[in-house]
């Protein structure tokens, strides 16, 4: 069975591929599809911008529609500079990777102690299947940012550059698929919930 995921980030797809082929479902991507849909995400959080991505692609194509958004919090951070839902967007505009490494190591560098912060991710998702809606919220351990970047970059995924899991005292750029089994963090309530709704 296949379904689409309204995104062009390899990283994210690869991160629930392996775990849907087990279960039959193959992921398609935009990459795979010859449509392209202006979205306005302008939901108040990660939820709501899923469900308007989903319903921006269950449109124009026949099969179950997976989206996803991530919000971003950083403490110590004044509120109007929370990232929030605006990860690579600042002030207007869309961050590249090495945008985001330089402007978030300068938050660190503003607001951090002994050159780290503490930050949380809280992720949405949304399934549209033959119209019906379902979705999906949670969040990881907290993770320091720091002011010193690994030498790997994670395309997609910059902010592992610059973010170090608590636990291991390891750059996420380092953690390896043994350390992921090590930490149960191979999201199988998410493998699970995608599952049950497609």
């Amino acid at each position: 069975m296949d379904i689409l995921f309204a995104t062009g980030n390899p990283s994210k797809v690869k991160r629930f591929a392996k775990g849907l082929e087990k279960e039959g479902i193959n992921i398609l991507t935009l990459n795979d599809i010859d449509k392209k849909v202006e979205i306005e995400e302008n939901g108040k959080n990660a939820i709501e911008n899923a469900i308007i991505k989903a319903k921006a692609y269950s449109k124009i194509v026949n099969m179950p529609v997976l989206a996803m958004d991530d919000n971003l919090y950083i403490e110590n951070v004044p509120e109007e500079k929370q990232p929030g839902m605006f990860v690579r967007r600042v002030n207007g505009k869309r961050l590249t990777d090495e945008e985001m490494i330089e402007h978030y190591t300068n938050l660190v560098k503003e607001y951090g102690e002994n050159g780290k912060l503490i930050c949380r991710w809280v992720y949405g998702m949304a399934i549209i299947n033959n119209g019906k809606i379902s979705t999906y919220s949670w969040s990881k351990d907290d993770f320091y940012m720091v002011d010193k970047t690994s030498p790997k970059i994670n395309p997609g995924y910059p902010l592992d550059t610059i973010s170090i899991n608590i636990k291991l005292n390891k750059y996420f750029t380092d953690i390896t698929e043994e350390d992921k089994h090590n930490l149960y963090e191979d999201e199988q309530n998410v493998i699970d919930f995608i599952v049950s709704n497609v």
